[in-house]
């Protein structure tokens, strides 16, 4: 046997020193997810820094031939049981002020191992070469590529001066605020209150989404009278720059310089004041340190723990429980199980992979699947008993895996789910199938994405008697709740009245008085496929806008049928409102009669529009009624009727408030029909962010495109566009059939069977919008609902079907 060192020396040519530039991985193995923590430790691989753990390491020299590598363990300390612990005083994880997240101490030793023999030589030691030390030393103070990619933090952003502080308008009316004994002038809370600066009113913050706080006077007093600024009382110190500063318009936190006047105007002398009230961002890191399980536990029942294969849960990264929940019933269904479980090994993932696996989605998803199908990481954890003078004792409670890596590269493409702010789950869904069917473009036959897709046909029957069909395809079912088909009328009408009567007294319902409506979800499925009439539809038959009727059936039935209920919904402002509602989910459904029978004998298509037609049919049309009395006053027609179209037929006023912001437009003189022609290549300019807001109101998003277009960008001018233009759902992108047309099978190559499906998995979301809350899911596996709540997974005492935002469910065999 050679020598270890000259072993190590003969390999030299094989290590590198890392540059400032390399991505260093030691946190975490690249294809599983052991850690220094692990019973092997964890391997990183000199030459080229990715991280293996023990059973991956022997891999990596066959596929690459790198024999030495850096071996890091670590061990878990013994600490005294009445440790005392650091209260945090920053937003952050991980970092000094931060969350400690009360982890045990673990001692650190490193060796250098050489494969295959795996021939161990300790670090440190002065007898390494030089090259082997200075590597060493650079990759233990490099900082990993794991926290460089997804910090697990909320760092509170810096306050920024507002606006409005400089020339705030304080009024003269006399208002001098006492030193304590404040209360809202609305109700009787004397928590959470906020004084108006402008005016010197005292009104109570905003209500949260778990019902505490305040009743949100405070919010409609700015709406009210549109004072912009507000200071948080108890949080006025001496330190001016600590107060709780918040600017409506701005909708943040801020710094205001003046605060000292603005104060003194009240007759507030803030250096006696002591501090009584949390921040905004202390309140939120409060919140963080003291998340209740309970809160979101079914009827207050105690959840049993469950571990095993199947019951992995996902560590949270920060607002991370959208990805949480939604791939915990993904890796639920069949076809993602054996894709990249059942017949995908980690080395077969490996084998195939780039030189940098973490970037390849297939090698981290068969590690996603691994880690959350397999049992290893679903173990129970060692924990405290409650009692000081007990030994440690092993609970069913597991510390779950953090999805870093596969979360890194499913949002490469989409830079807005890289950042730790909250997502819509939906959004993300969406987002992930359509990166799988791209990942496995060339093996449409092993992508487990189309067991979620099926086609869609639009029947159009125009008032010819003829007739048009547009076929597309779909991952999802988005259904609109109509609530007038509430199962509960009498109970809500005496809610009303019992409510009005509450107010009438100046009394408040509780939570548990509130009387929900009750819809079916038979109802929602029956809204979708009934019929609908279009306005303004452009017939090729009669050569001119008519009335069609236009009803929605299912070429074909996916093997797993999504649901997502549309319960944010359109208040005034064009701000979006959670509906609350429960849905009454039955354990299976049968949409049989769902299924589209395309051109029946009889039926006669539509003919196809003659040349120039087209464009002629996708021509937007101005309102006459608004031309009229523009042209009426001097102007050209031609701008007259560009007026009415840019402003979405909105209004004379509208129309002549953009004429006269528009008359030296360079092209105002097109005619229409060219701009119509080129509209489509302009489709891509709109801005995204905005596009992703429609969306998230429930529009398709090429129909969100084409509104932003028409209505110059303007968000609200869009929604009004969609909902004065329904025929928009019917686009010329669809596969569209006329009568010069054959029918094209979209559907060609996905699952189809019968109509009957059995619930699943059940995606709910607490909180007032889907970019804020939490996410959970619930799983029905082993024949019992299983909670998933981020990494605590537990039997299901009461699953909320009533409550979910997406429903999954499975094709029964017939």
């Amino acid at each position: 046997m050679s020598d270890p060192m000259d072993l190590l020396r003969s390999n030299l040519s094989r290590v590198r020193i890392p540059e400032p530039t390399n991505r260093i991985y030691k946190q975490e193995c690249c294809l599983s997810f052991d850690t220094p923590r692990s019973e092997g430790g964890l391997f990183i691989d000199m030459n080229t820094f990715l991280a293996f753990g023990k059973d991956c390491v022997a891999w990596n020299y066959e596929k690459t031939g790198n024999p030495v590598y850096l071996h890091i363990k670590q061990t878990k300390k013994v600490v005294a049981e009445d440790r005392p612990l650091k209260k945090p005083t920053l937003l952050a994880i991980g970092i000094d002020g931060g969350f400690d997240n009360n982890e045990a101490e673990y001692e650190e030793t490193h060796n250098i191992v050489i494969l295959p023999g795996y021939v161990t030589l300790p670090f440190p030691s002065v007898e390494l070469p030089e090259k082997v030390r200075l590597a060493v030393d650079a990759i233990l103070l490099a900082e990993g590529a794991e926290r460089k990619e997804q910090v697990a933090a909320w760092v509170a952003d810096k306050k920024q001066r507002s606006a409005y502080a400089m020339n705030l308008q304080q009024l003269d009316n006399g208002v001098i605020v006492p030193p304590s004994g404040w209360k809202c002038i609305h109700c009787d809370k004397t928590e959470n209150l906020w004084l108006n600066l402008t005016d010197g009113m005292i009104l109570c913050g905003r209500r949260n989404w778990d019902g505490t706080g305040g009743n949100n006077h405070a919010i409609e007093h700015y709406k009210e009278t549109g004072y912009p600024l507000a200071v948080k009382l108890g949080t006025i110190t001496a330190d001016l720059e600590a107060a709780d500063v918040f600017s409506y318009p701005e909708d943040e936190s801020v710094l205001d310089p003046l605060l000292a006047e603005h104060l003194a105007h009240f007759g507030i002398d803030f250096s006696s004041l002591q501090k009584t009230e949390m921040t905004t961002a202390e309140r939120e890191l409060d919140q963080n340190t003291n998340f209740d399980w309970n809160r979101i536990q079914e009827s207050g029942q105690e959840v049993e723990p469950i571990c095993g294969p199947g019951y992995t849960g996902l560590v949270n990264l920060g607002n991370s429980c959208y990805l949480a929940a939604t791939m915990q019933v993904v890796f639920s269904t069949h076809s993602f199980y054996s894709r990249y479980h059942t017949n995908q090994s980690l080395k077969m993932a490996f084998e195939t992979a780039p030189a940098d696996p973490t970037v390849d989605l297939n090698m981290q998803l068969t590690k996603l699947a691994h880690g959350l199908l397999s049992g290893k990481y679903s173990i129970p954890a060692q924990e405290k008993d409650d009692n000081a003078n007990a030994a440690s004792t092993t609970r069913a409670k597991q510390q779950g895996i953090p999805p870093r890596m596969f979360k890194s590269v499913i949002a490469a493409s989409h830079p807005e789910f890289s950042t730790m702010r909250q997502q819509d789950a939906l959004e993300f869904f969406l987002h992930f199938l359509d990166q799988v069917e791209r990942a496995n473009g060339g093996k449409p036959e092993s992508d487990p994405s189309k067991s979620f897709k099926f086609g869609v046909e639009d029947r159009i029957l125009c008032s010819s008697g003829k007739v048009a069909y547009n076929r597309r395809l779909d991952y999802i079912l988005s259904l609109n709740i109509p609530l007038h088909e509430a199962t509960n009328k009498e109970e809500l009408q005496e809610f009303r009245k019992f409510k009005a009567e509450k107010i009438s007294e100046g009394k408040e319902v509780s939570s548990d008085e509130i009387v929900r409506p009750r819809v079916p979800l038979e109802a929602c499925l029956a809204n979708l496929s009934a019929p609908e009439e279009i306005h303004d539809f452009y017939s090729t038959a009669l050569k001119a806008k008519t009335t069609a009727v236009k009803t929605t059936g299912l070429t074909s039935f996916p093997d797993y049928l999504v649901l997502h209920m549309r319960k944010f919904v359109m208040e005034e402002g064009w701000v979006p409102k959670k509906l609350d509602v429960y849905i009454d989910v039955p354990d299976t459904i049968d949409i049989s009669h769902m299924r589209s029978k395309g051109l029946q004998p009889g039926e006669e298509l539509l003919p196809d529009g003659v040349p120039g037609g087209e464009v002629e049919s996708n021509k937007p049309l101005a309102n006459e009624d608004i031309v009229i009395q523009l042209v009426s006053m001097g102007f050209n027609h031609l701008h007259c009727e560009k007026a009415a179209i840019k402003t979405s037929n909105t209004g004379v006023e509208e129309a002549m408030n953009w004429l006269l912001s528009h008359m030296d437009d360079p092209d105002i003189d097109v005619p229409i029909s060219e701009e119509a022609q080129g509209a489509d290549t302009l489709l891509s300019s709109v801005d995204p962010s905005k596009v992703e807001t429609l969306i998230s109101f429930g529009f398709q998003e090429e129909i969100a495109r084409k509104a932003l277009k028409a209505s110059g960008g303007d968000i609200e001018k869009a929604t009004d566009w969609i909902f004065n233009n329904p025929e928009a759902s019917v686009s010329s992108d669809m596969d569209a059939t006329t009568s010069n047309t054959t029918p094209t099978p979209i559907d060609a190559g996905l699952p189809d069977g019968g109509g009957r499906y059995r619930l699943i998995g059940i995606v709910s979301h607490i909180g007032t919008s889907t970019q804020c809350g939490h996410y959970v899911a619930h799983i029905f596996k082993d024949g019992r609902w299983v909670i998933f709540n981020d990494d605590k997974v537990g039997a299901s005492v009461n699953p909320p079907k009533d409550m979910g935002y997406i429903y999954f469910f499975e094709r029964l065999s017939t």
